[in-house]
């Protein structure tokens, strides 16, 4: 680096602190969430809907059902998981393929992908996964057309700053946010599903 440059960035840097001194950020945005649980529940399942994303409502016990559910509607035989997915959410009718360091290849000749998460954020409907045992490497979430992911209502939080604290008790792990199937358009305005991660999402919620 040239000595100019090295003398221009220390003066921005000396700058910037000194402002921050001064003149402290204020936040006027919302931080915190004001919808009570039922309808923090509803808000998330509107906004996944929006999105294209199927919602099964079920209890704690019922999980297995609405896999099964699930995966029947899809007209799916076999699915990944990750290790340590609970033992008592997977049905006896489906074939269940763990994920002990499966290629890429493999990944993607699977039907689909079956995860936990960390958290849902209501307001955007977004999914957040930090890819623990539970949830799957990042390559497991993102290769499969197909996503399947159990939500536990004691997971969803309101706002965006809510979830955003929840995020840095994991900030160190890798973090994937899903809001809804997979999509993009391109300059013509064409909306293209599948082109970073799963064409097609169902979710879970267990109240």
């Amino acid at each position: 680096m040239s000595n100019a440059k090295q003398e221009i960035l220390e003066r921005i840097r000396s700058a910037g602190a000194q402002l921050a001194l001064e003149r402290p950020i204020l936040r006027r945005y919302r931080q915190t969430g004001r919808l009570d649980k039922e309808a923090r529940l509803h808000l998330l399942i509107d906004r996944l809907n929006d999105y294209g994303a199927t919602v099964y409502l079920c209890s704690e016990g019922d999980i297995h059902e609405k896999i099964e559910e699930a995966l029947t509607n899809r007209q799916k035989c076999s699915i990944l998981i990750p290790p340590n997915l609970p033992a008592q959410w997977l049905p006896a009718v489906f074939h269940f393929i763990i994920d002990h360091n499966l290629s890429y290849e493999q990944i993607d000749r699977g039907e689909g992908v079956l995860t936990g998460c960390a958290l849902a954020i209501a307001s955007t409907g977004t999914i957040v996964l930090r890819h623990s045992a539970g949830e799957g490497r990042r390559a497991l979430t993102l290769i499969p057309d197909y996503h399947l992911c159990v939500v536990h209502s004691s997971q969803v939080v309101e706002t965006v700053p809510e979830g955003i604290q929840q995020m840095m008790l994991f900030a160190e792990h890798p973090i994937t946010t899903v809001s809804g199937p997979s999509a993009t358009s391109d300059i013509e305005m064409t909306r293209i599903k599948g082109v970073h991660g799963p064409r097609t999402l169902d979710v879970i919620l267990v109240s």
